[in-house]
């Protein structure tokens, strides 16, 4: 079977398809020729999710899932949120990012914080949509050299490690979206 992974972050395409069971042929969207960057204009992580899917059904006629991923903040009102990716400005940096969550932390004293990933699906004509959540908490700086995104800032509940100190195999059996694919993996196996 054939699916796309509306995506040209590698990392994150690399983190899925080792999620994948062995019949299932991943595609990215640069395999597809999609060479556009899909705007994520919605004002929801789920919303974007949807968004992305559909654009490559629609517009290149592969079944295909899109994912969007927020890190929601408590003490900030849920900041970055649908934001994440572009937090600090346009240019996609996730050091800037850091950074300025760093400083718009530094004087609170609540740290917890949850990644969530939404996982939108369409396939075979249906469309579905998967949620996965990974409670933690910020910590003060910058810690391991794996992952991408925040994880060297993110801590998870019941761990001493940030996301980027753990393996990928770790990450993804505890984050949102391992919690996510693995949702939508056991959908894809039930048809």
């Amino acid at each position: 079977m054939k699916l796309v992974f509306a995506t040209h972050n590698k990392n994150k395409f690399l983190e899925v398809q080792t999620m994948m069971p062995p019949d299932i042929d991943l595609l990215s969207l640069s395999d597809i020729d999609c060479n556009e960057d899909i705007a994520e204009t919605e004002t929801t992580i789920e919303g974007n999710a949807i968004l992305k899917a559909t654009y490559v059904k629609e517009h290149y006629g592969y079944d295909c899932f899109a994912d969007d991923t927020g890190l929601e903040v408590n003490s900030l009102n849920n900041e970055p949120g649908v934001y994440s990716a572009r937090y600090a400005g346009p240019d996609n940096n996730a050091n800037a990012n850091i950074q300025k969550l760093l400083l718009n932390l530094s004087e609170k004293e609540n740290r917890a914080a949850r990644f969530k990933t939404a996982i939108s699906l369409v396939f075979e004509g249906k469309k579905a949509l998967f949620l996965g959540i990974c409670e933690g908490e910020i910590v003060e700086e910058q810690k391991g050299i794996g992952g991408f995104g925040y994880d060297p800032v993110f801590k998870p509940n019941g761990y001493k490690t940030t996301f980027a100190e753990m393996s990928l195999d770790q990450k993804s059996e505890i984050g949102h979206r391992g919690r996510a694919m693995r949702q939508l993996i056991d959908y894809l196996s039930k048809r």
